[in-house]
């Protein structure tokens, strides 16, 4: 992320969607080879040709090798992409924005100025309390509102977002660090006609 910062930004801090999420594939990490374990040696036992007498022995080995690729289907289909979807969400809050960045290989951004930003909310269900996350919605005005799904210590990164916005140079965008519209008077002496220049 700092290659893609603009001259005077910061990073505050940079997180990822609160891992519950991992909690179905991580049991399924488990269980699937513990599953297919014990189907092999139930297998091995002659269980299957006692249960069902018209499967042979002969058909042991590739019953144990059905068990063993489905506990590898499951680890490839199931596990592995959600821990990737997980891995490659980034939320990154800087001093002038807010990136939510999704996917490794094909990677999303969404951007929102802090300038923007008019109202920041936390929703929260009763699980994400219990977890102390969040989905945070933003309100950038023209009834437009970016959501942030999931994020750990909702409480905490909404508090950082507010200080970031209050601290944002008052007046000035800070996309082009252009100075404000100032009245005369308002305007610095050395920047007044008749001004004393020193360069």
């Amino acid at each position: 992320m700092r290659k893609g910062l603009v001259p005077g930004e910061q990073v505050i801090t940079i997180t990822r969607p609160q891992p519950r999420k991992l909690a179905g594939p991580a049991a399924a990490f488990i269980a699937a080879p513990a599953a297919a374990a014990f189907a092999s040696a139930w297998t091995l036992r002659g269980e299957v040709t006692r249960l069902v007498p018209a499967v042979s022995t002969d058909w042991s080995p590739w019953i144990v090798l059905a068990c063993v690729l489905a506990a590898a289907w499951i680890w490839l289909v199931y596990c592995l992409p959600r821990l990737l979807r997980w891995q490659g969400t980034r939320y990154i809050l800087t001093s002038r924005r807010i990136v939510a960045r999704y996917g490794m290989v094909r990677r999303r951004d969404e951007q929102v100025n802090l300038a923007s930003v008019r109202n920041v909310t936390v929703h929260q269900s009763v699980l994400q309390r219990i977890l102390h996350s969040g989905n945070i919605s933003l309100e950038t005005g023209y009834q437009s509102v970016v959501s942030i799904q999931d994020v750990p210590e909702a409480a905490r990164f909404r508090d950082f977002v507010l200080d970031a916005v209050a601290e944002l140079p008052a007046g000035r965008d800070p996309e082009t660090d252009e100075l404000p519209e100032y009245a005369d008077d308002g305007l610095p002496w050395e920047l007044r006609e008749g001004g004393h220049d020193e360069r």
